[in-house]
């Protein structure tokens, strides 16, 4: 049991839903659950399937003894096997007319199902896993760290009420009064130079977002092709306690036994067909894994449609409704200091601004977050009336913080 949790410790560093003390939040579960969650479920089907050491050869062929096994098996894993579609029955097996479900004798006429996938499948759920990480990665390059910069070192802000820095075991640090001061500073002018440039930010953001709604419904599509049209109706095979009366659900997709054909010179220089009968020990895998993404991608395509009809909410009502934003930014910042009546400045900016703020307070304690909303109402005023601007942004009064 060791060895095979030690084959999966190299994603351990990755298995993170809450952001860490020392980031900022960048994105929502929904996109986590892309880049985090279906990432390494795909990563960890990729190094099960690889892995022989659990599940054996992924394939072993019998044949006459004329013929070297390792050659044949060689061969059948790296070509194709198949199955006969008219042997797909169990009550053949159960009558002791053949060996295995859909392994049987076959004539010219008879139709077959080649199995070819089963050499790709690793490759491929790499593949998928890249894609699931790649809008991730285009927003972080695309964000490029701008909150991270703004909010570093404000997350045991609400302590800061001494003169001096202290450290809390050696690992934390409580910054002082003036350092919060400073920091939020920061945040206003950063805030108030990029009104209206912040529609960049938040149309990457809606961007990737968009781009994790189009790439699970086309890895859906992708793994139905793959499986060769078997994929969109596996949820319903594998809910039917039969398959048209004929066998085992998952055996017609993902057989266990199938057959290969081998050709070969003879000793008189004529073509000898050989008839192997092949043992598949990766399905026992696959047909697990294929399993479970039925299910995730059914489950992570609703949640993401609602995640973008939430984005679209939010576009529509942050304008709108001062209710809205009480309720949302106590959500993103929850507390006891909830400065509802200078929340209305949430109505007078761009969607953009709305939501690089919005995000600001996700990464804010609520006392902090409630005073630095109170000088960006100040700020906001001053650009009302024209008068922010005949001073530069250092010039202007800094209101210290307020005793709790």
């Amino acid at each position: 049991m060791a060895t095979f949790l030690s084959t999966f410790t190299v994603l351990k560093d990755h298995v993170k839903l809450k952001v860490a003390e020392d980031s900022a939040a960048i994105d929502n579960l929904v996109f986590r659950l892309h880049y985090r969650i279906t990432f390494l479920a795909l990563l960890m089907g990729s190094l099960l399937v690889s892995a022989r050491q659990y599940i054996g050869e992924h394939i072993k062929c019998i044949a006459d003894s004329s013929i070297n096994s390792q050659v044949i098996e060689t061969y059948c894993f790296f070509t194709s096997t198949f199955t006969v579609v008219k042997h797909m029955n169990a009550s053949y097996v159960n009558g002791g007319e053949i060996p295995h479900p859909g392994v049987g004798p076959i004539s010219k006429n008879d139709e077959t199902v080649h199995h070819a996938y089963y050499q790709w499948v690793p490759f491929v759920l790499f593949f998928q896993a890249l894609l699931f990480y790649l809008p991730h990665y285009i927003w972080r390059k695309a964000e490029g760290g701008r909150l991270k910069a703004l909010v570093s070192g404000l997350h045991l802000a609400c302590l800061g009420l001494h003169e001096k820095t202290m450290k809390v075991n050696d690992k934390y640090e409580v910054p002082s009064k003036d350092d919060v001061n400073k920091k939020i500073q920061k945040i206003r002018k950063a805030f108030i130079e990029r009104i209206y440039i912040n529609r960049t930010w938040s149309y990457y953001l809606s961007f990737c977002e968009i781009l994790n709604f189009s790439n699970v419904l086309m890895q859906i599509y992708l793994t139905n092709w793959f499986l060769g049209g078997t994929f969109l109706g596996l949820g319903k095979i594998v809910t039917n306690n039969s398959y048209n009366g004929r066998m085992e659900p998952l055996d017609v997709v993902f057989p266990k036994v199938t057959k290969c054909t081998f050709h070969k010179y003879g000793s008189s220089g004529t073509i000898q067909t050989h008839d192997a009968l092949c043992v598949m020990a990766l399905n026992i895998i696959n047909e697990k894994i294929y399993t479970f993404l039925w299910y995730w991608f059914i489950i992570l395509f609703f949640v993401t449609m609602l995640g973008l009809i939430w984005r679209l909410i939010t576009m529509i009502l942050h304008s709108r409704s001062e209710m809205f934003n009480k309720v949302l930014f106590s959500m993103a910042c929850p507390g006891k200091y909830n400065p509802w009546n200078v929340v209305r400045v949430t109505r007078e900016y761009h969607f953009g601004d709305w939501l690089f703020l919005y995000y600001i307070a996700k990464n804010l304690d609520n006392y902090v977050f409630k005073d630095l909303l109170e000088r960006l109402a100040q700020d906001l005023d001053k650009i009302n009336q024209g008068e922010y601007y005949k001073t530069t942004f250092l010039e202007v009064e800094e209101y210290p913080l307020q005793e709790k």
